[in-house]
């Protein structure tokens, strides 16, 4: 038997309306209540109010098919995404944001189904292209098809308090960013910290100029490293070397381009398996300058062929062997900087005439003698986020090896110590014994700013290439999270 009851209001205990039937209206709640359905119930026959239920808990990665009522976050940062539209019925409605803020880079196209519509274009399809794009669709009829009424083009992402740039090769140290530029190129910085509580704005810098040549003929000098110049290294929490010491100090960043440039380290000297008479002058040629903001580093001085003075320059290059005339070695820190952006060439010693000069290094001048002719050290920095040495000097070269045969190390016994002052080419240093061939100075790292090394000669009167100076770098370094 069924039962009807018939009412026109139901309350709840304390009197108030929570279900009213008035003139064919039907209100269901009272005042302030929440109306949810049961779980598992359903609803129909009341349409939708234009809004989604956004699902924050299916972030879309690839290709899917969006449900009706619903909301997504679509993340495009690995690769373009693709959602192909459900059956259109009218008051169907779907929204899609940005996730990532990166439509920009790969797009995302929303398909419709079969031959139905987008916006009156029978199988049509738009894609957001635009970083931060929301779009909602809603399908009215077959005639128009599923219509955007809300495309949200300017959508703004919460930025972070640190400056933000780009340029170079990227990478991360901890929250420190580092710009690491081995040739020519711009420094953008497009957003700085808001507040400057804790010096947010700082940025630390290695700037290291190219390397000079090598001298060619016998005993060559050795060439000067590149000009080292670093920041302190406290601003952005890293070890720098002792060239990072007071007065120098980080720079201020500011929103502006900064052009970089990163010095080429010098030729060698380039006179090779001449016979006859000596050739003149087979001097190596000077690095070039690298470049950042307000700090120049000057590319090292070369080193000498035949009889003849190192150059001046970051680090100064060796002599030649000097024998018959006297000769002088290249000055560093040329033009001054404080500290000192490296350190001088020397000469042969008094007792080592078969021997040229070493290039200087960016801490230490280059030596020359019968133990040694290695050149100067360099400085080892961690701004990259472990220690990394740059601006050797170039080793000197041997005057003569009486022939292609010879075993050099029992003819010069301390020979072989020819050094590498950090990341500075070798003087030449050849195999035990030293084979035919040209002996031809090593070239300094590239962007490492090492000098190139010094030649040598073998087998009489045959007179060889010196080594070429390593390029420089610039490396910039800042908090960025």
């Amino acid at each position: 038997m069924t039962s009807t009851i018939k009412v026109n209001t139901i309350q709840n205990t304390c009197g108030a309306d929570i279900i009213k039937e008035s003139s064919n209206t039907i209100t269901i709640g009272a005042s302030g209540d929440t109306v949810t359905l049961a779980s598992g119930a359903s609803q129909s026959g009341f349409g939708r109010s234009g809004s989604v239920d956004w699902q924050t808990g299916s972030i879309k990665t690839s290709t899917f098919t969006p449900t009706s009522g619903e909301g997504y976050f679509v993340d495009t940062s690995s690769g373009a995404v693709t959602a192909n539209l459900p059956a259109g019925s009218a008051g169907a409605i779907v929204a899609f944001a940005d996730y990532t803020r990166t439509f920009a880079t790969n797009g995302f196209t929303i398909v419709a189904n079969g031959s139905e519509k987008i916006g009156g274009v029978a199988n049509g399809s738009v894609t957001l292209s635009i970083n931060g794009q929301a779009l909602t669709l809603v399908y009215v009829d077959a005639t128009e098809g599923w219509i955007n009424v809300q495309n949200a083009e300017d959508t703004e992402a919460a930025t972070p308090p640190f400056i933000q740039a780009t340029g170079g090769t990227e990478t991360t140290s901890g929250n420190f960013k580092i710009h690491t530029f081995t040739g020519p190129g711009t420094f953008q910085v497009t957003q700085l910290a808001p507040s400057p509580s804790g010096n947010p704005n700082s940025m630390d810098y290695l700037v290291v100029a190219g390397g000079g040549g090598g001298g060619s003929c016998c005993g060559a000098g050795g060439g000067g490293a590149g000009g080292f110049r670093e920041s302190p290294g406290t601003a952005t929490c890293y070890t720098s070397s002792p060239l990072g010491a007071a007065p120098a100090a980080a720079i201020t960043a500011t929103v502006t381009s900064f052009p970089i440039t990163v010095g080429a380290g010098g030729a060698g000297g380039g006179i090779a398996c001449q016979t006859g008479s000596r050739p003149s002058p087979g001097d190596g040629s000077n690095g070039s300058n690298s470049i950042f903001s307000t700090i120049t580093s000057t590319g090292g001085g070369f080193g000498a062929g035949v009889v003849n003075n190192g150059g001046p320059g970051g680090s100064g290059g060796g002599s030649s062997h000097a024998n018959p005339s006297p000769v002088s070695a290249g000055t560093g820190n040329n033009p001054p900087t404080n500290p000192a952006q490296g350190t001088n060439g020397v000469c042969r010693a008094p007792d080592a005439d078969d021997m040229g000069g070493a290039g200087g290094g960016a801490t230490t001048a280059g030596q020359s003698g019968p133990s040694t002719r290695a050149g100067g050290t360099g400085a080892t920095t961690n701004i990259t986020g472990g220690p990394v040495a740059y601006a050797g000097g170039g080793g000197g070269g041997i005057r003569n090896i009486p022939s292609p045969n010879a075993d050099k190390n029992n003819y010069y016994p301390n020979a072989s110590s020819c050094g590498t002052g950090g990341a500075g080419g070798l003087g030449f240093c050849g195999g035990t014994p030293q084979p035919p061939g040209p002996a031809t100075g090593v070239a300094g790292t590239t962007n490492r700013g090492g000098g190139g090394g010094g030649s040598a000669r073998t087998g009489g009167p045959k007179y060889h290439l010196g080594g070429n100076g390593g390029s420089g770098v610039v490396i910039i370094r800042y908090k960025y999270q």
